[in-house]
């Protein structure tokens, strides 16, 4: 059984973009729009086939568009949105996956991360939808254009796709829905009881439709929009010893015969995490967001300065791809601990253990680390935006 799957929504007649063919595959920057889409998904790691939901007469445009990818074959849809993904979901009820991503295929500007946080999220939740926050004032006006009302935008969030879910509950809840044109997937899996979360999607994920909007995607591609953006953050600390009997290291205690004298519980480790992440987004430091001079920090659990750092960077559209630890001390000795030390950060984090990196190493007897008058922590972050 696959972990997770994709499929791409592509049966529409797309009329409003004009071009005389079904926008998905007009050209796009040389490319058929369609074809856009379905790369990004071929090309993740995380995602173990891709299925195309097609209209009848638009197999040779399909076979075009999709020339050379490695895909499953195509499923013929039906006469409405709804009715293409419960075809395209029955289609893989004799070999289910966990997780099923749902994307439209006139969105070409997806990118990796977002679909690494709707994955991700899957973890948590029946279901979990790209979104990106209402930042403009809504009106409400009659068939006149007249303002009857201004609509708080508060929790508001504008859907985009992909909209990922666990396979089973989504084919369960399509099933039993009515036939009366839910517009996306997330309505139907609200409307059966299922809990969906909404993800940082991405700005420039829109979905082409008009003719303006294919002049602005080609002035995109231009631009070399949509292209991947990885950052890399570093972060250093420093704790002395004070009289004590554990050290927290990376979320663990870890028994010694002294502790660490600092901020909040000390923990060298998460701190250095902390400023690495940071980095990514340009955001200052720890002591920046919990000045040590403020006593409500004094003792705190150093999980919450990563955690805060780690939705920092998820409200800035990244993911955090890799996280790598350096721990530098004469003791206590961090090989017993680094398992769990690697399970926690991971926990912290919402991310596999296999992004997570935790190393120790000495100064050979060399200067105040050397002489065993503290532990020293440097970290390296890779996030994906």
């Amino acid at each position: 059984m696959n972990e997770t799957i994709a499929l791409i929504v592509a049966g529409g007649r797309g009329v409003r973009a004009g071009g005389g063919i079904p926008k998905q595959y007009r050209d796009l920057g040389g490319a058929p729009v369609l074809r856009h889409s379905l790369r990004m998904f071929t090309d993740h790691p995380g995602i173990g086939a891709v299925r195309v939901v097609i209209h009848p007469d638009d197999r040779a445009l399909y076979d075009t568009a999709a020339a050379g990818l490695a895909l499953d074959p195509p499923v013929d849809g039906g006469a409405t949105r709804q009715d293409s993904c419960r075809l395209g979901l029955e289609s893989f009820a004799d070999n289910p996956p966990r997780n099923i991503l749902i994307h439209d295929a006139a969105r070409p500007f997806v990118d990796l991360a977002t679909i690494d946080r709707v994955i991700d999220a899957l973890n948590r939740f029946d279901g979990a939808i790209a979104a990106v926050p209402v930042h403009d004032t809504l009106k409400k006006a009659d068939d006149d254009g007249v303002i009857r009302a201004t609509i708080e935008r508060a929790q508001l969030w504008r859907a985009q796709t992909p909209q990922g879910f666990r396979y089973a509950r989504l084919h369960a809840a399509h099933a039993n829905a009515p036939h009366n044109n839910f517009t996306d997937d997330a309505a139907i899996a609200e409307a059966h009881g299922l809990t969906v979360t909404t993800v940082m999607g991405n700005e420039d994920n829109t979905k082409v439709t008009t003719p303006e909007d294919f002049i602005r995607a080609e002035n995109r591609l231009n631009e070399g929009a949509g292209v991947p953006d990885f950052r890399t953050g570093s972060g250093f600390d420093v704790h002395a010893f004070e009289p004590g009997d554990h050290a927290m290291l990376c979320g663990v205690r870890v028994p010694h015969d002294e502790g660490l004298a600092g901020h909040s519980d000390s923990d060298v480790g998460l701190h250095a995490l902390t400023d690495a992440l940071l980095g990514t987004i340009a955001d200052g430091d720890i002591g920046a967001h919990f000045p040590p001079s403020d006593p409500q920090w004094r003792d705190v659990d150093s999980a919450k300065f990563l955690q805060h750092a780690a939705k920092l960077v998820e409200m800035a559209g990244g993911v955090i791809r890799h996280v790598d630890v350096t721990l530098i001390c004469e003791a206590p000795k961090i090989g017993p601990h680094r398992d769990a030390m690697r399970a926690r950060v991971a926990d912290i984090l919402s991310i596999d253990v296999a992004r997570v990196s935790v190393k120790a190493t000495t100064t050979e007897r060399l200067g105040f680390l050397g002489r065993g008058e503290g532990i020293a922590a440097q970290a390296m972050s890779t996030v994906l935006f």
